[in-house]
């Protein structure tokens, strides 16, 4: 399940930004900019992790930079689009797990690498 959750992810990760990236062309902040990059450059990541799944450890990794991403991308959206923040210290919230997240995924390489674990 998991794994489908981060496949979904990724889709509509790359479709979120393609459509911000042109959003941000067209006068979007650069919040709006920033959040597109970061989208887009997750987006493979997902893919990949759900593709793979190759361990426990990698999976759990690729949920906690999904949550990061929507943090931190939705705490820059809403302060271009709504202007106010998700909620106070957002950003910085959703870069820890970020930071996080990808460190979990650097610590699944020396975990057992199975489908079934």
């Amino acid at each position: 399940m998991i794994q489908r959750i981060l496949i979904l992810a990724a889709g509509l990760c790359g479709a979120a930004g393609v459509a911000l990236s042109a959003a941000a062309a067209h006068g979007g902040g650069g919040n709006t900019s920033t959040a597109a990059s970061f989208l887009l450059m997750h987006a493979p990541v997902f893919l990949a992790i759900g593709l793979t799944g190759a361990n426990r450890l990698l999976r759990g990794g690729g949920l906690t930079l999904l949550a990061g991403l929507l943090v931190f991308a939705g705490d820059l959206l809403m302060r271009d689009h709504a202007g106010v923040r998700l909620f106070p210290m957002a950003a910085p919230a959703g870069g820890m797990l970020l930071i996080a997240g990808w460190l979990i995924v650097a610590a699944s390489a020396f975990g057992k690498i199975s489908r079934t674990d």
